[in-house]
Protein backbone atom coordinates (compact mmCIF):
# COMPACT_ATOMS: atom_id res chain seq x y z
CA UNK A 1 0.00 0.00 0.00
CA UNK A 2 1.27 3.46 -0.90
CA UNK A 3 2.38 5.61 2.03
CA UNK A 4 1.23 9.00 0.73
CA UNK A 5 0.53 12.09 2.83
CA UNK A 6 -0.84 15.53 2.01
CA UNK A 7 0.35 18.75 3.65
CA UNK A 8 -1.58 22.03 3.73
CA UNK A 9 -0.20 25.45 4.61
CA UNK A 10 -1.71 28.93 4.66
CA UNK A 11 0.74 31.39 6.17
CA UNK A 12 0.85 34.97 7.37
CA UNK A 13 1.50 36.26 3.85
CA UNK A 14 -2.12 35.35 2.98
CA UNK A 15 -1.28 34.78 -0.67
CA UNK A 16 -2.60 31.22 -1.21
CA UNK A 17 -3.15 27.78 0.26
CA UNK A 18 -0.24 25.45 -0.52
CA UNK A 19 -1.02 21.75 -0.93
CA UNK A 20 1.56 19.00 -1.50
CA UNK A 21 1.48 15.25 -2.02
CA UNK A 22 4.50 13.46 -0.55
CA UNK A 23 5.83 10.16 0.63
CA UNK A 24 8.49 9.62 3.27
CA UNK A 25 9.24 5.91 2.82
CA UNK A 26 11.37 4.30 1.54
CA UNK A 27 12.77 7.79 0.94
CA UNK A 28 11.36 11.29 0.83
CA UNK A 29 9.76 12.39 -2.44
CA UNK A 30 7.62 15.39 -3.32
CA UNK A 31 5.16 13.92 -5.82
CA UNK A 32 2.78 16.78 -6.65
CA UNK A 33 1.90 20.29 -5.54
CA UNK A 34 -0.84 22.84 -5.99
CA UNK A 35 -1.26 26.52 -5.15
CA UNK A 36 -4.92 27.20 -4.34
CA UNK A 37 -6.13 30.79 -4.53
CA UNK A 38 -7.28 32.46 -1.32
CA UNK A 39 -10.37 34.51 -2.25
CA UNK A 40 -10.21 38.18 -1.35
CA UNK A 41 -13.28 38.13 0.97
CA UNK A 42 -11.67 35.40 3.07
CA UNK A 43 -8.34 37.20 3.00
CA UNK A 44 -9.96 40.36 4.35
CA UNK A 45 -11.81 38.37 7.01
CA UNK A 46 -8.53 36.82 8.17
CA UNK A 47 -6.89 40.25 8.40
CA UNK A 48 -9.86 41.53 10.39
CA UNK A 49 -9.54 38.68 12.89
CA UNK A 50 -5.81 39.19 13.45
CA UNK A 51 -6.72 42.29 15.48
CA UNK A 52 -9.32 42.77 18.24
CA UNK A 53 -12.76 43.78 16.92
CA UNK A 54 -16.52 43.50 17.29
CA UNK A 55 -18.49 40.25 17.09
CA UNK A 56 -15.31 38.20 16.81
CA UNK A 57 -16.82 34.81 17.70
CA UNK A 58 -19.45 35.07 14.96
CA UNK A 59 -16.85 36.06 12.37
CA UNK A 60 -14.47 33.34 13.56
CA UNK A 61 -17.10 30.59 13.38
CA UNK A 62 -18.13 31.48 9.85
CA UNK A 63 -14.56 31.83 8.59
CA UNK A 64 -13.48 28.58 10.25
CA UNK A 65 -16.02 26.61 8.20
CA UNK A 66 -15.31 28.56 5.00
CA UNK A 67 -11.58 27.91 5.25
CA UNK A 68 -12.10 24.24 6.11
CA UNK A 69 -14.10 23.83 2.91
CA UNK A 70 -11.51 25.84 0.96
CA UNK A 71 -8.70 23.60 2.28
CA UNK A 72 -10.74 20.54 1.27
CA UNK A 73 -11.11 22.02 -2.22
CA UNK A 74 -7.33 22.44 -2.37
CA UNK A 75 -6.85 18.76 -1.46
CA UNK A 76 -9.41 17.52 -3.96
CA UNK A 77 -7.91 19.66 -6.72
CA UNK A 78 -4.43 18.32 -5.93
CA UNK A 79 -5.71 14.73 -6.04
CA UNK A 80 -7.56 15.29 -9.32
CA UNK A 81 -4.66 16.99 -11.07
CA UNK A 82 -2.16 14.37 -9.91
CA UNK A 83 -4.44 11.45 -10.75
CA UNK A 84 -4.21 10.12 -7.18
CA UNK A 85 -6.88 7.95 -5.56
CA UNK A 86 -7.94 9.40 -2.17
CA UNK A 87 -7.81 5.84 -0.82
CA UNK A 88 -4.03 5.94 -1.27
CA UNK A 89 -3.62 8.84 1.18
CA UNK A 90 -2.80 7.91 4.76
CA UNK A 91 -3.57 11.36 6.17
CA UNK A 92 -3.67 15.10 5.64
CA UNK A 93 -1.63 17.43 7.85
CA UNK A 94 -3.24 20.88 7.90
CA UNK A 95 -1.54 23.82 9.57
CA UNK A 96 -4.66 25.96 9.34
CA UNK A 97 -4.72 29.73 9.20
CA UNK A 98 -3.27 31.60 12.17
CA UNK A 99 -5.57 34.41 13.25
CA UNK A 100 -4.07 35.18 16.66
CA UNK A 101 -0.68 34.17 18.06
CA UNK A 102 -0.28 35.08 21.75
CA UNK A 103 2.31 32.73 23.27
CA UNK A 104 2.86 35.19 26.12
CA UNK A 105 -0.76 34.46 27.07
CA UNK A 106 -0.48 30.74 26.41
CA UNK A 107 -2.44 30.40 23.17
CA UNK A 108 -2.15 30.41 19.41
CA UNK A 109 -5.28 30.00 17.30
CA UNK A 110 -5.38 28.40 13.84
CA UNK A 111 -8.68 27.95 12.01
CA UNK A 112 -9.79 26.02 8.93
CA UNK A 113 -12.14 23.38 10.34
CA UNK A 114 -10.33 20.01 10.09
CA UNK A 115 -13.65 18.16 10.48
CA UNK A 116 -14.81 19.82 7.25
CA UNK A 117 -11.58 18.78 5.53
CA UNK A 118 -12.08 15.15 6.62
CA UNK A 119 -15.77 15.26 5.64
CA UNK A 120 -15.23 16.69 2.17
CA UNK A 121 -12.16 14.62 1.27
CA UNK A 122 -12.85 11.32 3.04
CA UNK A 123 -9.28 11.38 4.40
CA UNK A 124 -8.04 11.32 7.99
CA UNK A 125 -7.01 14.87 8.86
CA UNK A 126 -4.59 16.04 11.53
CA UNK A 127 -4.53 19.64 12.67
CA UNK A 128 -4.08 21.92 15.68
CA UNK A 129 -0.35 21.22 15.84
CA UNK A 130 0.64 24.13 18.08
CA UNK A 131 -1.54 23.63 21.16
CA UNK A 132 0.34 20.73 22.73
CA UNK A 133 3.61 22.64 22.64
CA UNK A 134 1.92 25.68 24.18
CA UNK A 135 0.34 23.50 26.86
CA UNK A 136 3.87 22.36 27.76
CA UNK A 137 5.03 25.95 28.20
CA UNK A 138 6.44 26.41 24.70
CA UNK A 139 5.99 29.17 22.15
CA UNK A 140 4.10 26.92 19.75
CA UNK A 141 6.35 28.34 17.03
CA UNK A 142 8.32 27.95 14.96
CA UNK A 143 7.46 24.28 14.48
CA UNK A 144 9.29 23.51 11.24
CA UNK A 145 12.90 23.28 12.59
CA UNK A 146 12.62 19.54 13.49
CA UNK A 147 11.60 18.86 9.87
CA UNK A 148 14.57 20.91 8.68
CA UNK A 149 16.76 18.83 10.96
CA UNK A 150 15.31 15.58 9.60
CA UNK A 151 16.00 16.44 5.96
CA UNK A 152 18.87 18.88 5.94
CA UNK A 153 21.21 18.56 8.90
CA UNK A 154 24.82 17.96 7.86
CA UNK A 155 27.56 16.61 10.09
CA UNK A 156 30.20 18.30 7.92
CA UNK A 157 28.99 21.90 7.76
CA UNK A 158 26.97 24.27 9.95
CA UNK A 159 23.76 25.29 8.24
CA UNK A 160 21.00 27.86 8.73
CA UNK A 161 17.57 27.46 7.16
CA UNK A 162 15.84 30.82 6.67
CA UNK A 163 12.09 30.83 6.13
CA UNK A 164 10.90 34.07 4.56
CA UNK A 165 7.14 34.06 4.96
CA UNK A 166 5.07 36.87 6.36
CA UNK A 167 7.36 36.55 9.36
CA UNK A 168 10.96 35.40 9.12
CA UNK A 169 12.37 32.54 11.15
CA UNK A 170 15.66 30.71 11.31
CA UNK A 171 16.64 27.13 12.01
CA UNK A 172 20.19 26.68 13.30
CA UNK A 173 21.65 23.30 12.35
CA UNK A 174 25.11 22.88 13.90
CA UNK A 175 27.32 20.23 12.36
CA UNK A 176 28.37 19.03 15.80
CA UNK A 177 26.01 16.33 17.14
CA UNK A 178 26.76 17.65 20.63
CA UNK A 179 24.92 20.90 19.83
CA UNK A 180 21.14 21.14 19.85
CA UNK A 181 19.09 22.35 16.92
CA UNK A 182 17.47 25.70 17.68
CA UNK A 183 15.38 28.29 15.93
CA UNK A 184 13.03 31.23 16.38
CA UNK A 185 11.21 34.06 14.64
CA UNK A 186 13.58 36.93 13.92
CA UNK A 187 10.84 39.45 13.08
CA UNK A 188 9.03 40.54 9.91
CA UNK A 189 9.76 38.73 6.69
CA UNK A 190 7.53 39.88 3.83
CA UNK A 191 4.62 41.22 5.83
CA UNK A 192 5.60 44.88 6.04
CA UNK A 193 7.02 45.06 2.52
CA UNK A 194 3.81 43.53 1.17
CA UNK A 195 1.64 45.85 3.27
CA UNK A 196 3.44 48.96 2.05
CA UNK A 197 3.44 48.14 -1.67
CA UNK A 198 -0.21 47.10 -1.51
CA UNK A 199 -1.06 50.46 0.01
CA UNK A 200 1.13 52.54 -2.31
CA UNK A 201 0.84 50.70 -5.61
CA UNK A 202 -1.98 48.18 -5.25
CA UNK A 203 0.41 45.28 -5.85
CA UNK A 204 0.44 42.09 -3.82
CA UNK A 205 4.23 42.10 -3.40
CA UNK A 206 7.43 43.75 -4.61
CA UNK A 207 8.53 41.40 -7.39
CA UNK A 208 12.25 40.63 -7.07
CA UNK A 209 12.53 43.55 -4.62
CA UNK A 210 12.83 45.92 -7.58
CA UNK A 211 10.86 48.77 -5.98
CA UNK A 212 12.89 48.51 -2.78
CA UNK A 213 16.10 48.63 -4.80
CA UNK A 214 14.94 51.89 -6.41
CA UNK A 215 14.91 53.65 -3.02
CA UNK A 216 17.37 54.60 -0.31
CA UNK A 217 17.39 53.30 3.26
CA UNK A 218 16.14 55.88 5.77
CA UNK A 219 18.57 55.30 8.63
CA UNK A 220 16.48 57.11 11.24
CA UNK A 221 13.45 55.00 10.35
CA UNK A 222 15.51 51.80 10.37
CA UNK A 223 17.04 52.62 13.77
CA UNK A 224 13.61 53.42 15.16
CA UNK A 225 12.16 50.11 13.97
CA UNK A 226 15.16 48.07 15.15
CA UNK A 227 14.74 49.57 18.62
CA UNK A 228 11.55 47.55 19.05
CA UNK A 229 11.83 45.31 22.11
CA UNK A 230 11.16 42.16 20.11
CA UNK A 231 14.52 42.33 18.32
CA UNK A 232 16.34 42.45 21.65
CA UNK A 233 14.34 39.67 23.32
CA UNK A 234 16.31 36.42 23.74
CA UNK A 235 14.93 33.19 22.27
CA UNK A 236 12.81 31.16 22.48
CA UNK A 237 10.48 33.68 20.88
CA UNK A 238 7.89 33.97 18.13
CA UNK A 239 5.80 36.75 16.67
CA UNK A 240 3.14 37.61 14.10
CA UNK A 241 0.83 40.26 12.70
CA UNK A 242 -0.24 41.03 16.27
CA UNK A 243 3.04 42.97 16.60
CA UNK A 244 4.33 43.70 13.10
CA UNK A 245 1.43 45.24 11.19
CA UNK A 246 0.39 48.42 9.38
CA UNK A 247 -0.24 50.30 12.65
CA UNK A 248 3.29 49.45 13.86
CA UNK A 249 4.69 50.74 10.57
CA UNK A 250 2.62 53.92 10.66
CA UNK A 251 3.79 54.71 14.20
CA UNK A 252 7.41 54.32 13.10
CA UNK A 253 6.90 56.61 10.08
CA UNK A 254 5.11 59.19 12.24
CA UNK A 255 8.26 59.59 14.34
CA UNK A 256 10.10 61.05 11.34
CA UNK A 257 10.32 64.83 11.06
CA UNK A 258 9.71 64.80 7.29
CA UNK A 259 7.38 62.77 5.11
CA UNK A 260 9.47 60.06 3.40
CA UNK A 261 9.41 58.98 -0.22
CA UNK A 262 7.40 55.79 -0.63
CA UNK A 263 10.22 53.90 -2.34
CA UNK A 264 12.59 54.84 0.49
CA UNK A 265 10.21 53.30 3.02
CA UNK A 266 10.16 50.12 0.94
CA UNK A 267 13.96 50.07 0.83
CA UNK A 268 14.05 50.50 4.60
CA UNK A 269 11.59 47.65 5.14
CA UNK A 270 13.74 45.32 3.04
CA UNK A 271 16.75 46.40 5.07
CA UNK A 272 14.82 45.77 8.29
CA UNK A 273 14.16 42.15 7.29
CA UNK A 274 17.74 41.62 6.12
CA UNK A 275 19.37 43.30 9.14
CA UNK A 276 17.22 41.58 11.76
CA UNK A 277 17.97 38.21 10.15
CA UNK A 278 21.69 38.83 9.80
CA UNK A 279 21.99 40.23 13.32
CA UNK A 280 20.24 37.16 14.74
CA UNK A 281 22.41 34.70 12.80
CA UNK A 282 25.61 36.46 13.80
CA UNK A 283 24.81 36.13 17.51
CA UNK A 284 25.28 32.35 17.27
CA UNK A 285 28.64 30.58 17.25
CA UNK A 286 28.33 28.87 13.88
CA UNK A 287 31.36 28.61 11.62
CA UNK A 288 30.72 30.16 8.21
CA UNK A 289 27.30 28.50 8.01
CA UNK A 290 25.67 27.70 4.71
CA UNK A 291 22.37 29.58 4.38
CA UNK A 292 19.36 28.14 2.59
CA UNK A 293 16.30 30.29 1.92
CA UNK A 294 12.72 29.07 1.62
CA UNK A 295 9.28 30.66 1.58
CA UNK A 296 7.92 33.33 -0.75
CA UNK A 297 10.63 35.83 0.18
CA UNK A 298 13.28 33.50 -1.23
CA UNK A 299 12.30 34.89 -4.67
CA UNK A 300 13.12 38.45 -3.60
CA UNK A 301 16.44 38.96 -5.35
CA UNK A 302 17.05 42.27 -3.60
CA UNK A 303 16.67 40.63 -0.20
CA UNK A 304 18.87 37.70 -1.22
CA UNK A 305 21.55 40.11 -2.42
CA UNK A 306 21.41 42.18 0.77
CA UNK A 307 21.68 39.11 3.00
CA UNK A 308 24.75 38.03 1.06
CA UNK A 309 26.33 41.47 1.62
CA UNK A 310 25.60 41.33 5.34
CA UNK A 311 26.84 37.73 5.67
CA UNK A 312 29.81 37.61 3.25
CA UNK A 313 31.33 34.47 4.79
CA UNK A 314 28.23 32.39 4.14
CA UNK A 315 27.18 30.80 0.88
CA UNK A 316 23.48 31.56 0.31
CA UNK A 317 21.17 29.45 -1.86
CA UNK A 318 17.54 28.39 -1.81
CA UNK A 319 16.52 24.98 -0.52
CA UNK A 320 16.03 23.85 -4.10
CA UNK A 321 19.73 22.91 -4.17
CA UNK A 322 18.98 20.56 -1.24
CA UNK A 323 16.16 18.87 -3.13
CA UNK A 324 13.03 20.70 -1.94
CA UNK A 325 11.64 23.74 -3.74
CA UNK A 326 11.39 26.71 -1.35
CA UNK A 327 7.69 27.28 -2.11
CA UNK A 328 6.64 23.89 -0.73
CA UNK A 329 8.75 23.63 2.42
CA UNK A 330 6.14 24.39 5.05
CA UNK A 331 3.29 22.41 3.49
CA UNK A 332 5.64 19.42 3.27
CA UNK A 333 6.57 19.87 6.92
CA UNK A 334 2.94 19.52 8.00
CA UNK A 335 2.58 16.33 5.99
CA UNK A 336 5.61 15.10 7.99
CA UNK A 337 3.97 16.19 11.25
CA UNK A 338 0.90 14.16 10.32
CA UNK A 339 3.04 11.09 9.66
CA UNK A 340 4.97 11.53 12.91
CA UNK A 341 1.80 11.99 14.95
CA UNK A 342 0.13 8.86 13.54
CA UNK A 343 3.30 6.91 14.32
CA UNK A 344 3.39 8.35 17.86
CA UNK A 345 6.74 10.02 17.34
CA UNK A 346 7.75 13.41 18.66
CA UNK A 347 7.69 16.27 16.19
CA UNK A 348 8.57 19.32 18.29
CA UNK A 349 11.88 20.32 19.81
CA UNK A 350 12.08 21.83 23.28
CA UNK A 351 15.38 23.44 22.26
CA UNK A 352 13.40 25.48 19.69
CA UNK A 353 10.13 26.40 21.39
CA UNK A 354 11.16 26.29 25.05
CA UNK A 355 8.56 23.67 25.97
CA UNK A 356 9.06 21.19 28.79
CA UNK A 357 10.38 18.43 26.55
CA UNK A 358 9.70 17.26 22.99
CA UNK A 359 6.08 16.49 22.13
CA UNK A 360 3.85 14.52 19.80
CA UNK A 361 1.73 17.11 18.02
CA UNK A 362 -1.62 17.16 16.25
CA UNK A 363 -5.27 16.24 16.81
CA UNK A 364 -6.82 13.49 14.67
CA UNK A 365 -10.12 13.84 12.79
CA UNK A 366 -11.36 10.64 11.16
CA UNK A 367 -13.42 10.78 7.96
Amino acid sequence: MSQYYIGLMSGTSLDSVDAVLVRFEPEFELLAWHEHALPEPQRQSILQLTQPGDNEIEHLGLLDRQLGELFADAVNTLLERSGTDPADIIAIGSHGQTIRHRPEKGFSLQIGDPASIAEHTGITTLADFRRRDLAAGGQGAPLVPPFHEHLFRSHKQDRVLVNLGGMANITLLPASPQQDVSGYDTGPGNVLMDTWIQRQQGKAFDRHGDWARSGQVIEKLLDSMLSDAYFHQPPPKSTGRETFNSDWLERAIARLTEAPRAEDVQATLLELTARSLADAIQTHSLHQPELYLCGGGSHNQGLHQRLQQLLPDSQINTTEVLGLHPDWMEATAFAWFAMRTLNRKTASRASVTGARGDRILGAIHLP
